[in-house]
């Protein structure tokens, strides 16, 4: 798992945001006079605008149309209520944003083309410039739009496992610990220098055999749990693990 490759939202300078979109946010979202409406309708653009972006630059569109186009799809998700027809029953979320995103660019395209650049409703304040930037230099190849999008998607929850993990270990004043066993979480057990990282914290070989044990399976049961916050039953859970570790074993 690339577990190094980072997910941060162009243009914040803040941590990771492509959080993991839970339903409790996506059915917040739904409703307009909601108290969380707002908020949950940013976190869902703020989640799924690079994937979307990808996937739009994926089909063939230049970097400014891209760009228009996946603000302009928010606003129109949005003005023409298009989440009060998603429930959990219906199937998953990203699957259904997809295809909104393929309608759309069939429908609204010529619509949006007429109108003055960057003249429709901008949701949340994102750097398109870097969002280009990160396109590039992350060199999708041979693949689709819909690989791309999954792949995109996939490490948003990959993305989110290490940040609560992060924040588990920070919340026990274990920063220093979980910075020094990162980058040993996917390796092979053969290849770990557990003499090293017991080194660098003034440990034991056996404490830090230990150590990373006990993070990697940890890192294995938030994984579990990000995903599950993905499905509607938990039934789903298992299935969709396995699809997420295929999507990223294929990047």
């Amino acid at each position: 798992m690339a577990i190094q490759e980072s997910s941060t939202l162009p243009g914040t300078g803040g941590p990771p945001l492509f959080l993991t979109t839970r339903w409790s946010v996506v059915l917040a979202a739904r409703d307009p006079a909601g108290p969380d409406a707002a908020r949950a309708l940013e976190t869902l653009c703020r989640t799924y605008w690079y994937p979307l972006y990808a996937f739009v630059r994926g089909s063939g569109y230049s970097p400014h149309d891209a760009q228009d186009l996946t603000q302009s799809f928010f606003a129109v998700l949005l003005a023409k209520d298009y989440l009060r027809v998603v429930t959990p029953e219906k199937g998953r979320f990203r699957t259904f944003l997809r295809m909104a995103m393929k309608r759309f660019l069939v429908n609204e395209w010529e619509k949006q083309r007429s109108q003055k650049r960057g003249g429709g409703q901008v949701l949340v304040p994102l750097d398109t410039e870097l969002a280009e930037q990160r396109f590039q230099a992350e060199g999708p190849g041979s693949l689709g739009p819909d690989a791309i999008y999954d792949r995109r998607w996939a490490l948003t929850l990959l993305d989110e496992t290490m940040t609560r993990l992060e924040q588990e270990y920070a919340g026990t004043g274990r920063t220093d610990e979980f910075a020094r066993l990162k980058p040993h979480l996917t390796a092979d057990r053969g290849q770990i220098p557990y003499a090293v990282i017991a080194s660098a914290g003034q440990t034991s070989e056996g404490a830090a055999r230990v150590a990373i044990h006990r993070l990697r399976k940890r890192f294995r049961e938030v994984f579990r749990a990000v995903i599950a916050d993905t499905v509607a039953a938990p039934e789903e859970v298992e299935a969709e693990v396995r699809l997420v570790l295929e999507i990223l074993s294929q990047g």
